[in-house]
């Protein structure tokens, strides 16, 4: 379930917005005239007779940050699920670098190592330590050796600023920290792009930062992320378009400054005023 953040507009104390390289000088960025590596068309949603998703198109392209606002119910979850058929569509079309989103089999699984995805909850197995929530993926799906996932894995804990806690269960980690796990975990299999579904809405306050500062980094080295989000200032300053949703439909979208400067829309006007201080 969506939930509505209570910081609507406090960014995470990170590295200077101005600082960060442009999309096209981002490592592995093609910039808006390349292929995208994410295509959505024409997508509708339906749960029964209540239609989540009406008409999507989105392209997403390398080394490209894109945040998906908007209140909740308004579909942006819904989408980002679609994305690697963890929910399926009613219609229309989802491209991943170029190849249409598979239905089942090999081939989706292949799709799923390809686009990691990070959830509201942590998603951890709360019986296996934090190296071996890292390690499971690659070793199982991609058959890469013991040593070497874990050589790997602990590289990665240390990037998300958790080295020590490698043997650790979730259950003594917090909130945060367990998030930070699973950044890594879907980093380990070594993904063409990152999706984020509320990665932060599950956590306390005081330790929101440190998700976000992950995440930031991210970005900078390029990452191309789909991030869900009611963080204002992350999508604010750190994420290179923003995405309006209201009752299913994307209403707006375009570069942050603008958007949060000067929205176009009535309904964007409407849900700004309702969530930036005045």
């Amino acid at each position: 379930m969506e939930e509505t953040s209570s910081r609507p507009d406090a960014p995470a104390e990170r590295p200077d917005s101005a600082e960060r390289p442009g999309l096209a000088e981002r490592p592995g960025a093609a910039g808006p005239q390349g292929e995208p590596l994410i295509s959505v068309r024409g997508v509708n949603k339906f749960f029964g007779d209540f239609q989540a998703l009406k008409d999507i198109d989105l392209d997403i392209h390398r080394g490209e940050v894109v945040a998906l606002i908007g209140a909740s119910g308004s579909g942006k979850s819904t989408l980002c699920r679609c994305v690697n058929r963890l929910e399926t569509i009613t219609d229309g079309e989802i491209l991943i670098d170029g190849q249409p989103l598979p239905e089942e089999g090999k081939a989706l699984t292949a799709l799923r190592s390809d686009v990691g995805m990070v959830f509201q909850s942590f998603n951890l197995f709360p019986h296996l330590k934090a190296i071996d929530n890292v390690t499971l993926g690659p070793r199982k799906v991609r058959g890469v050796p013991r040593a070497e996932a874990e050589a790997q894995a602990h590289e990665l804990l240390e990037r998300v600023g958790l080295a020590d806690k490698a043997n650790s269960l979730p259950a003594a980690l917090s909130g945060g920290q367990q998030q930070r796990v699973a950044i890594a975990r879907a980093l380990a299999m070594k993904p063409k792009a990152m999706l984020f579904d509320e990665p932060t809405s599950a956590l306390d306050p005081e330790v929101i930062n440190e998700v976000l500062d992950v995440m930031t980094e991210l970005a900078q080295a390029g990452m191309t992320m789909l991030v869900v989000t009611h963080e204002m200032g992350f999508a604010r300053h750190v994420c290179d378009r923003v995405v309006y949703m209201d009752q299913g439909e994307i209403v707006e979208q375009g570069e942050p400054e603008a958007f949060f400067t000067a929205p176009r829309s009535d309904r964007a006007k409407a849900f700004l005023s309702k969530i930036l201080p005045h």
